[in-house]
């Protein structure tokens, strides 16, 4: 069966080396507990959350089982309506539960010179859809790897190597109950 990592930047990998992405991670994560599952890694560098909702048919069309949603982070960069980003992730959640598929929501947050009103309503979207959709939520993605200067590349977002693989513990942490 395929667990599909769907969302942005931090599922692509960017800014480090083919083969060390937290999806490629969790992948051996997974091998190594001896579960047999396919990661299959669908982030694209620079997808906000409408970007997603345009991409979710490629991502039904894969057949995975379950679904990890990551996206947000982008939308909050670019200081996107809270409610836009809302709406969309719910779209997703929607499309993808309609086709029958498990959720895993990642939850995300914003560096904190965007506001506290700002930051405060968009760390609410994924604790909220998760209870509204009843889907599995990664509180934040990035735990113990997001403000790290030794885990972060020098942009202070996206995760180095070593810090793809907290990401990837993170995530298996709250998808390993899933799995059979």
């Amino acid at each position: 069966p395929v667990i599909a990592t769907f969302g942005d930047s931090i599922s692509a990998g960017f800014g480090v080396e083919p083969g060390k992405s937290y999806p490629d991670d969790l992948q051996r994560l997974i091998d190594k507990a001896g579960l047999k599952y396919r990661v299959l890694n669908l982030g694209v560098s620079g997808d906000t959350t409408t970007d997603g909702v345009e991409r979710l048919s490629s991502v039904i069309v894969s057949h995975p089982e379950i679904v990890i949603v990551e996206f947000g982070g982008n939308d909050g960069l670019r200081g996107q309506p809270v409610s836009s980003s809302k709406s969309n992730l719910a779209a997703i959640i929607e499309g993808l539960q309609k086709a029958g598929l498990r959720v895993v929501l990642a939850g995300m947050t914003l560096p904190r010179n965007y506001g506290p009103e700002y930051i405060a309503s968009f760390d609410r979207i994924f604790p909220e859809l998760a209870k509204q959709y009843k889907v599995t939520l990664v509180p934040f993605i990035l735990e113990g790897v997001g403000g790290n200067p030794a885990l972060t590349q020098p942009d202070g977002i996206h995760p180095t190597a070593e810090g793809a693989q907290i990401v990837a513990e993170n995530v298996m942490k709250y998808l390993k109950p899933l799995l059979h």
